[in-house]
């Protein structure tokens, strides 16, 4: 959990990812397309991925990946944050946690 910690830390949004995995994929689409630079840990290309993952399970995030940070908050996987896109609350968060510094619908 530490290091999932360590990680979120200072960053504005952090995206917790495998390669192959569609919907991490159009997680990072949508969130690029408001104008933010997610951080992006693709957890199957690194040594210590599956530590990373178990403390992403541990968090509640089934499946492990897609893992949104969004301001050191853990928001969640593609459902939580594709609501919070329908619901006009993802642009907020992503202000607040200054990633984007202009929004207007």
């Amino acid at each position: 959990m530490e290091m999932v910690t360590r990680l979120t830390a200072d960053k504005p949004v952090v995206i917790f990812s495998k390669s192959g995995c569609c919907m991490s994929h159009s997680m990072k689409a949508l969130i690029c397309s408001f104008g933010a630079n997610p951080n992006v840990i693709e957890i199957d290309k690194i040594p210590n991925g599956q530590q990373i993952e178990r403390a992403l399970v541990q968090l509640g995030c089934c499946p492990s990946v897609p893992a949104v940070f969004i301001g050191q908050q853990f928001i969640g996987g593609a459902d939580e944050v594709i609501a919070l896109n329908v619901q006009n609350k993802l642009a907020q968060l992503l202000l607040k946690a200054g990633a984007i510094f202009l929004w207007s619908r």
